[in-house]
């Protein structure tokens, strides 16, 4: 059995060990000895930060233009508008370099800053057909050794409202897509229980867990959220379904917003937030005290929607801790959770962590403790996956493509 030794890793707990790696799992945690004859090939840590690789849980492969050439912004004709964006998107698809290469380019941004797994909802309609799921699909495949990624057939052009939709995304389903997707079912294909009936059938249809963006606000996304939550019980999806967004609980009062969190808790729907600079987004501390499972994603990295996005989730925790006042250090530690453990629950992840027994995919970086990290967001980073080196200071290593 070939075996890798780490020596003088500061753990998240402050203490200082030596791990060893076999087979891509840790196979040995221990407090560190300080040899005088370390092993030979054992790699030495210096007291660089040990964490668990960062889980990006939502993002958008086919449709960023990352590495592409620059897209100016459009501004919608009248405030925020999903459909309009999602003209513009097309529009601004039909010019863009081939979907592949943007793929593999974002993907090298988020395994470079230290995500390993990832979420990515991939678009389905009537005008792309299965395009967008079979190119993903084929980058997936060839990513496969370096990042773990699920994928969410996304139904950008809305259900209902776009004839022929339903069948396409069992179509995705059969071809490898993880999860079905859904989109405002409200105020895009304007009949929530239609909307839903599809989601949930397909969802059991194909075994498959349920991931539904919600733009949404107010008391009609409240509404929907709670409509979700009864579907999600009734089903027996505990644990398989996502609200992506959910806008509306972050401009309802906080009573309501306790209500909703113990209603979203009981289902067992967990929810998902990218703390956007102009909506309003969920409590992240609020909802986790009812006992909701909040995690994050970039969302969209310089694409039709907005020309941010650096595919960090480091500096996605420190992002959510800002916008949600974030100060003290358990708050701190909360932001880190986020990016991390209750990203690796939503998505259902085995082997998260660094314990014996779980996956050896971590990331080594300088900074005294998860609080510095979340604050300073340290660029200097080394990502191991399954024990070996794939990326260092934000670049991917050629050998591991």
């Amino acid at each position: 059995m070939n075996q890798t030794h780490f020596l003088n890793a500061k753990l998240a707990d402050g203490t200082v060990a030596d791990f060893t790696i076999a087979d891509g799992r840790f196979i040995a945690i221990a407090p560190a000895a300080n040899t005088v004859t370390p092993p030979s090939g054992a790699i030495d840590l210096a007291g660089q930060l040990v964490l668990p690789a960062f889980v990006e849980g939502h993002i958008h492969l086919d449709t960023s233009f990352y590495g592409d050439v620059w897209r100016p912004h459009i501004p919608c004709t009248n405030g925020f508008d999903v459909r309009e964006r999602v003209a513009f998107q097309m529009r601004n698809l039909e010019q863009a370099a081939p979907m592949a290469e943007r793929a593999r380019n974002q993907l090298e941004l988020c395994v470079g800053n230290g995500s390993l797994a990832m979420r990515s909802h991939v678009m389905v309609d009537a005008t792309v057909g299965m395009k967008h799921v079979e190119t993903i699909l084929a980058v997936r495949e060839k990513y496969r050794d370096l990042i773990d990624i699920q994928l969410v057939a996304f139904p950008q052009s809305g259900i209902l409202s776009s004839p022929g939709t339903a069948e396409l995304l069992d179509e995705a389903l059969k071809l490898g897509c993880d999860l079905i997707g859904g989109l405002d079912p409200a105020s895009f294909d304007r009949d929530v229980k239609g909307h839903l009936d599809v989601v949930f059938g397909l969802a059991e249809k194909r075994g498959a867990g349920i991931d539904i963006h919600l733009h949404d606000r107010g008391t009609l996304g409240l509404f929907e959220i709670e409509e979700i939550a009864a579907r999600t019980t009734a089903s027996g999806m505990q644990g398989k379904v996502v609200i992506s967004h959910a806008y509306g609980l972050g401009d309802i009062s906080a009573d309501a917003s306790a209500k909703a969190g113990e209603r979203i808790a009981g289902a067992g729907v967990a929810i998902m937030t990218n703390a956007p600079g102009d909506h309003p987004f969920p409590p992240v501390a609020a909802l986790r005290k009812a006992g909701v499972t909040v995690f994050a994603g970039s969302d969209n990295i310089r694409d039709s929607w907005w020309p941010y996005g650096d595919g960090d989730m480091l500096n996605r925790a420190n992002m959510i801790g800002y916008r949600s006042g974030f100060y003290e250090d358990w708050e701190l530690e909360a932001a880190y959770d986020v990016v991390s453990h209750a990203g690796a629950k939503a998505l259902g992840l085995e082997g998260y962590g660094i314990a014996v027994g779980a996956k050896a995919d971590f990331v080594a970086l300088k900074a005294e403790h998860v609080l510095e990290a979340v604050v300073a967001v340290p660029k200097d980073r080394t990502v191991y996956r399954a024990g070996r080196e794939v990326a260092r200071g934000g670049k991917v290593g050629p050998k591991t493509r």
